[in-house]
């Protein structure tokens, strides 16, 4: 927004500054400025590793929920293959039944 500042513009920051505030003050205001800082960057700090320490947390979640999700599929696959194995096994061996009764039919009439 102000652009960069250079050096004759923080001078004249610290000149008005120590006008404002006289030279006794100053020094402590540097301290609490620099005090403050460090606890916005502390905190900054923590926000970002909390944050990311939560991210991770839903990702593992989410990574167990897709490998539920794959087993119950592959269940599923399972399931289904045998379901239709047991049900193409049950009409062939009927099928051989009726073929069977039609032979055996056909012999017996004739």
């Amino acid at each position: 927004m102000f652009g960069s500042l250079g050096g004759p513009e923080l001078i004249l920051i610290f000149i008005i500054a120590l006008l404002i505030f006289g030279p006794r003050k100053l020094p402590e205001m540097g301290r609490m400025i620099g005090k403050s800082l460090a606890e916005f960057k502390k905190a900054a700090f923590d926000f970002r590793r909390t944050l990311e320490s939560e991210v991770e947390e839903e990702a593992k979640g989410l990574k167990e929920a897709k490998r539920s999700l794959i087993e119950v599929g592959e269940e599923l696959k399972a399931t289904l293959r045998d379901a239709t194995r047991d049900y193409e096994k049950g009409l062939t061996e009927e099928l051989e039944r009726s073929e069977s009764e039609k032979k055996g039919g056909n012999g017996r009439a004739g």
